[in-house]
């Protein structure tokens, strides 16, 4: 690989962007594509399926054999409430290989000795994200029930394109949350995508069953998203 193309490699996965590294085998020049960016029209199939599996291989374009590296930014999960839940999800997200952090004002609920090991931070949303933006790598899973709580980061969210956006409650209490977003001049086709009732439909009882129809739910949302086209870039 070349300066530049590694220079560009490590500009894209600094700013948290997907980007696939095909190499011609005969000649061992590579081109990079970030999502979102132009690529060869030949190629795009295979970069998208590369993008979504997170798997290397080989595949043949225009006669020649090309080996495709796939660079994706670690995915991540925001929590928004300390509860059950959360407890279950937490250990559950590091086995399928999530980072996860749990964000809960509430200093009760938010404390070491209920989510040791876990990355804990009891602020506001809103003073949160501010430095700690999201973006299309990220699930934010909202499970307080508390409006004043998990409203600010579902919108924040869906805002950012995040790949995953879940909240807890029944049909009744999310109509009521889309009614809020809207006033909030959140689109209908940006609250169409929040997943809510949240989770799979597995018939879910206890917590640790729905962190489960949760984690099965940011899995499967992960691997079906949307790839960025080329003209898609600067929307």
């Amino acid at each position: 690989m070349d300066r530049a193309t590694l220079q560009a490699l490590n500009a894209a996965r600094a700013g948290r962007r997907a980007a696939v590294v095909f190499t011609d085998l005969e000649t061992d020049r590579s081109v990079l594509c970030v999502e979102g960016e132009r690529c060869a029209d030949e190629w795009i199939d295979a970069m998208t399926a590369a993008l979504r599996s997170g798997k290397p291989g080989m595949i043949m374009a225009g006669g020649r054999s090309l080996f495709l590296n796939v660079y994706l930014p670690p995915p991540r999960i925001l929590v928004v409430g300390a509860v059950h839940i959360s407890q279950a999800l937490a250990r559950m997200a590091a086995i399928a290989g999530f980072d996860l952090t749990i964000l809960d004002p509430r200093t009760a609920f938010a404390t070491a000795e209920r989510f040791s090991g876990v990355e804990l931070i009891a602020e506001w949303p809103e003073d949160v994200l501010t430095a700690r933006p999201l973006d299309r790598f990220t699930a934010v899973v909202a499970v307080t029930h508390d409006p004043k709580i998990d409203d600010e980061p579902i919108r924040a969210a869906l805002t950012a394109g995040c790949f995953y956006v879940g909240a807890l409650g029944s049909r009744k209490t999310h109509a009521s949350r889309v009614e809020r977003l809207r006033r909030l001049g959140v689109s209908d086709d940006a609250l169409a995508q929040i997943k809510a009732p949240i989770g799979l439909d597995i018939g879910a009882a206890s917590p640790a069953e729905i962190a489960v129809a949760i984690l099965a739910e940011i899995i499967e949302a992960l691997r079906r998203r949307h790839i960025l086209s080329g003209s898609e870039a600067h929307r």
